[in-house]
């Protein structure tokens, strides 16, 4: 396993793309960040499918940041798709980052197998914290082989 295999991001809006790419540097993240558009994107990626069946540029993930709220394919839709995949369900751990903090959605993400449900901050300050912490709650330990809380929990209790 490459040292640091990149995170993927599901997001379909550009400017909180670019606000995560600016906190993963500032948090001094030295995973990439690679990003789709969209749900349907997203399931590609992680196949290796249509635009992403280079390996090489667009290598497998450790950990999934994924919004709820897309286009073609919701989040949801997601997460019951990478359940559905042995390889994925038990490897990747999937980090909901929505801007809903709606009790019906969390439970429905947790049902659905997310790992950890985040709510979008609205300062960018709260943001670069919670990818400090990401870094050293989840990209840290899968780097030194640790247990991580996808190892730690069954899947379908909320952290």
């Amino acid at each position: 396993m490459p040292e640091f295999m990149p995170v993927l991001l599901a997001e379909d809006e550009a400017p909180d793309v670019y606000l995560m790419e600016r906190a993963f540097r500032l948090a001094e993240v030295p995973n990439a960040l690679m990003s789709v558009p969209n749900g349907q994107e997203a399931i590609w990626y992680l196949e290796g499918e249509g635009p992403y069946t280079d390996r090489s540029e667009h290598p497998e993930p450790c950990l999934m940041l994924l919004d709820l709220k897309m286009p073609l394919v919701d989040g949801f839709e997601v997460l019951k798709w990478i359940g559905e995949q042995k390889k994925l369900r038990d490897r990747l751990p999937v980090i909901v980052l929505s801007s809903s903090d709606h009790e019906v959605d969390v439970r429905k993400a947790f049902e659905l197998g997310a790992h950890e449900y985040l709510v979008k901050p609205s300062e960018f300050e709260k943001l670069v914290a919670m990818v400090r912490d990401l870094k050293q709650g989840w990209l840290e330990p899968i780097r030194q082989g640790q247990p991580t809380p996808v190892h730690a929990r069954a899947r379908s209790q909320p952290l």
